[in-house]
């Protein structure tokens, strides 16, 4: 605890992202690659708005692409999409990687006794000249990530976790978390870079991140 509490003040203190992070509006570029390695490039804009914990926050996702338009809205702990104005149920894969990607984040982590979750110092190594602190966060529902922390800027650099496929077998989930950036007294990445089983299959760049901004629930 005394790592995640040192890291969280890094990131800007308990406090400061309580109040600065309540709400905002972010907005990007997500590159999605497919097994043949073809890219496809989709506008979003992410809005939230923070509630006590993470099955309590309220985000809505625009996703722009070349073809259609459509939202992923979560609220309740429900996820459900809106296409056209009339609501839908996503695939599966998109519901699956949409609270995998909210479930196993850095927010999980600066959150965790929000959460009601439970953190473990796996221990200290060195890898690529780096010396990192290695946690491991289990939550209420008994999903785990580990987290990989600089030991000299008690920033995230990356995160894994697994994913158990029905009657398959598990896929190991690397998400790594590059160029951060001071916003508003709290540090973001504004690129993350998500592997399945060692190969790329999505890159998130953000172009702009505003907190703070007065949204309404509806």
């Amino acid at each position: 605890e005394q790592v995640v509490e040192s890291v969280i003040l890094v990131y800007g203190s308990r406090a400061a992202l309580d109040h600065i992070r309540k709400n905002g509006v972010e907005r990007g570029k997500i590159t999605r690659f497919n097994a043949q390695g073809t890219a496809e490039e989709t506008n979003y804009e992410r809005r939230f708005i923070r509630g006590e914990n993470l099955d309590k926050d309220q985000i809505r996702l625009d996703q722009k692409l070349p073809t259609m338009e459509y939202s992923l809205v979560f609220g309740q702990g429900k996820l459900f999409g809106i296409i056209n104005g009339a609501a839908f149920i996503p695939r599966q894969d998109a519901i699956d990687n949409f609270l995998d990607q909210h479930h196993h984040s850095i927010d999980t982590l600066l959150r965790y006794k929000e959460c009601g979750a439970t953190v473990t110092l796996i221990g200290k190594e060195q890898q690529k000249g780096l010396e990192l602190f290695i946690v491991e966060l289990v939550d209420k529902e008994k999903r785990k990530t580990r987290y990989y922390i600089s030991a000299r800027t008690l920033r995230i650099l990356w995160l894994e976790y697994e994913d158990q496929l029905p009657g398959g077998n598990p896929i190991k989930y690397t998400q790594k978390f590059l160029d951060y950036r001071p916003v508003q007294q709290t540090w973001v990445p504004y690129r993350t870079v998500l592997f399945e089983d060692g190969r790329q299959t999505q890159e998130t760049r953000v172009l702009t991140i505003t907190y703070g901004i007065k949204l309404d629930d509806a």
